[in-house]
């Protein structure tokens, strides 16, 4: 059963927003009250959060679909439809998340750091926020906007400071078992070690964590063993330390080419020529690996390394190996630059920019691409012809048709906005007219010009006794 899991693809969809409510006020001797319909909530995000207590991703292999609640609808009496509940992932430190391309969205160092993986949809406006000096009494509300979903990979990336490579079996568990409280599995057959394991190290005052990398094979970067899967483990740290075998019972093997070996394999998966490097000649109880590593170490300094004798079941060598480590992580913190502070950026757009462009594609239609437009799409109601009417008008003063003119459309030539996969296609009319104009202006209700049945009468009365006053008066022989 998979216990351990740094790699998986996640399924996310954001909650939608709630629909605006189109209602009017009514009561006893008021019956067209005004508009009251109340907006909709916003659709819950996605976000990714580090937390330090989880330290696998196998919970997203084992259910990679999550989605956030949806936002509720308004309701009349000016009643808000309730947001969305957001959907808070916990994710271990050193996670990064990738788009389905590889191109990096966020990568999550530190406790609390968050991501947005998903967006949530805005909520509706009801009518009673639509409802202006011009456009009394709406019959129409704007829809939610559906939430952002999208498919993003997330890889862990083990924040260590020290990594242990070498090939399988060197004793690299047993190292981190005595340097640290580590208690990783230990056998005496390759490939023990499956999961990086994780330790921490007191020298002196300097406090660090050391990863046990599982064994690497001649191949590694190009997928051969477990290599490819726990190489990147490796990026994060200050140092890479060479556990090399001076006992090793394979006769096709020696130290030396091991350590050339490994470091092809950390050449060919790039980005770690700048760490310094520490050779380990470990297993040196046995006489036999004593006497090799006394053959080998000569060489091995010669190259420019640092080399050092050690034997986790002796327990020697190992103070000199964690201070000499201590004394390169302490060097490496100190030359990191201080972390300031995110800085909010704000970049506002250019006056003269439309938001929106014009394209004619090969087979004659015109496309229109744009947040603003796309989103009043999406948020229109089309079975209701003053919301229809009411998009146009705002098309209309965004600039839409004046840059449809202007790109050679004519009345009849077809026009979509927004992406090719969702897009709403329509024959382009200038200055269109809904069907609600019929009944007046776009957003009026008619019925609340038309006077009181009572107010009507008197105005009756007072008329027709205005004119008996007049004829009256016109008859009078005096």
């Amino acid at each position: 059963m998979t216990t351990f899991v740094d790699r998986v693809e996640l399924h996310v969809a954001a909650g939608s927003g709630g629909h605006g409510c189109a209602s009017v006020h009514r009561e006893k001797f008021k019956p067209l009250g005004g508009p009251d319909g109340g907006n909709g909530g916003r659709g819950g995000d996605v976000i990714l959060v580090v937390d330090q207590s989880v330290t696998t991703l196998l919970e997203y292999h084992h259910s990679p679909h999550r989605k956030a609640t949806n936002g509720q609808p308004g309701a009349g009496d000016n009643r808000s439809g309730k947001d969305g509940q957001d959907l808070v992932l916990p994710v271990p430190d050193g996670t990064v998340v990738l788009d389905k391309q590889g191109n990096v969205l966020a990568d999550l160092v530190g406790q609390g750091t968050t991501f947005i993986a998903g967006q949530g949809g805005r909520g509706g406006l009801g009518n009673a926020a639509l409802a202006s000096a011009r456009r009394k009494a709406p019959g129409f509300a704007l829809l939610g906007e559906p939430g952002e979903a999208r498919d993003v990979v997330m890889e862990l990336k083990t924040v260590a400071d020290v990594a242990l490579v070498g090939y399988p079996s060197a004793g690299k568990s047993s190292l981190i078992s005595v340097l640290s409280a580590a208690k990783p599995k230990i056998a005496d057959y390759p490939f023990t070690t499956l999961v990086p394991n994780l330790g921490v190290v007191t020298a002196g005052s300097t406090v660090y964590t050391i990863a046990d990398v599982p064994g690497l094979i001649p191949g590694a970067s190009q997928g051969r063993g477990l290599g490819l899967e726990f190489l990147r483990h490796v990026e994060r740290c200050s140092v890479l330390v060479h556990v090399l075998d001076t006992a090793t019972l394979e006769s096709d093997r020696d130290p030396v080419t091991d350590l050339d070996v490994i470091e092809e394999e950390l050449r060919q998966y790039g980005g770690l020529d700048d760490r310094p490097r520490i050779i380990v000649l470990n297993k040196i109880d046995i006489p036999d690996g004593q006497d090799l590593a006394d053959m080998i170490r000569p060489d091995l300094e010669a190259r420019g390394y640092r080399v050092f004798e050690a034997s986790a079941i002796a327990r020697t060598g190992l103070k000199e190996l964690s201070f000499a480590l201590a004394e390169i992580i302490a060097a490496a913190r100190a030359a990191k630059p201080v972390e300031e502070a995110t800085r909010i950026v704000i970049r506002p757009k250019a006056v003269d920019d439309t938001g929106f462009t014009v394209v004619q594609e090969e087979d004659g239609l015109f496309r229109v691409r744009g947040e603003k437009p796309e989103r009043w799409v999406r948020q229109t109601d089309f079975s209701n012809d003053e919301a229809v009417g009411y998009l146009a008008d705002r098309l209309n003063r965004l600039g839409v048709e004046d840059e449809l003119m202007k790109a050679g459309a004519r009345a009849g030539d077809g026009v979509a906005i927004g992406p090719e996969d969702n897009a709403v296609v329509f024959d382009w009319e200038p200055t269109m007219m809904a069907g609600a104009e019929m009944l007046g202006r776009r957003g009026e209700d008619h019925r609340l010009e038309a006077p009181r049945p009572a107010a009507q009468r008197r105005k009756d009365r007072d008329a027709e006794r205005d004119e008996a006053q007049r004829e009256y008066d016109e008859f009078d022989p005096f």
